[in-house]
C-alpha cells in the first residue's frame, strides 16, 4: 500500500524563494525545497488496483491550465499552538478551486476516501515541534506576511506518493496527469 496526495510541483524559482525564508523559529522542521508543493487532496494508504483505477480515472482529467502565483504567510491553526507555517496563494485561485473540485469527482467516482474538512489551498513550509516559540512563529508569519512568489504557469496535477524517513517524508512523483484547454467550461 502506498501513502497518496495529489499536488501540483513548484518551478525551482519558487522553491528557491521559499527555502531563503527558512530559520527564525526554534523547533521548526523546514521542509526542503525537493518536498514543497501545493497538495490538492491527500488520500491516504491506497492498495496497487485502487492506484490503478484513480491513475486511469485522472488520465481523462479535464480542466484548464493556468497561472498561479503564492503570496503572504500564515499558520494553522489560526488560534493556539502553531503547528505548521504556510504560504497562501494570492492569483488563480477560481481556476484552482476549479481543479481541486473536478478532482474530487473523479476521486469520489473512483469509491476512494478523501478528506473533507475545508481546503485551504497553501504550501506547507515548515511543521513545528511541541518546543516551538508561538512568538517566534507569529514573528515569521510577520516578516513574510507581504510576499509573492513570480506568476508561473501550472499545466500538470502530480500523484505523489510519501515514503517516510528518518529525515521526513519523501516525495516521488507516480504520474502526471496534463491539464487540457479541453476542460475550459467552468462548473
Amino acid at each position: 500500500m502506498s501513502r497518496l496526495f495529489l499536488g501540483l510541483d513548484l518551478p525551482d524559482e519558487v522553491d528557491f524563494d521559499l527555502s531563503l525564508m527558512v530559520g527564525g523559529i526554534r523547533g521548526a522542521r523546514w521542509q526542503d525545497p525537493e518536498q514543497l508543493h501545493l497538495t490538492l487532496h491527500f488520500l491516504g494508504e491506497l492498495g496497487g488496483g485502487e492506484a490503478r483505477g484513480l491513475i486511469a480515472a485522472l488520465g481523462e482529467l479535464e480542466a484548464p491550465p493556468f497561472e498561479l502565483q503564492l503570496g503572504g504567510a500564515g499558520v494553522f491553526p489560526p488560534r493556539g499552538q502553531p503547528r505548521v507555517a504556510w504560504i497562501g496563494v494570492t492569483r488563480g485561485l477560481e481556476p484552482l478551486e476549479l481543479l481541486h473540485q473536478r478532482c474530487a469527482r473523479i476521486i469520489d467516482a473512483c469509491g476512494i476516501e478523501r478528506e473533507h474538512r475545508k481546503w485551504a489551498p497553501h504550501v506547507t513550509v515548515a511543521r513545528m515541534g511541541h518546543e516551538a516559540s508561538s512568538h517566534e512563529t507569529h514573528q515569521w508569519v510577520r516578516n513574510h506576511a507581504l510576499y509573492t512568489s513570480a506568476s508561473f504557469r501550472v499545466e500538470h496535477v502530480r500523484l505523489y506518493s510519501s515514503i517516510r524517513s528518518r529525515q521526513g517524508p519523501k516525495y516521488r512523483t507516480e504520474a502526471v496527469f496534463a491539464l487540457s484547454s479541453a476542460g475550459l467550461g467552468f462548473t
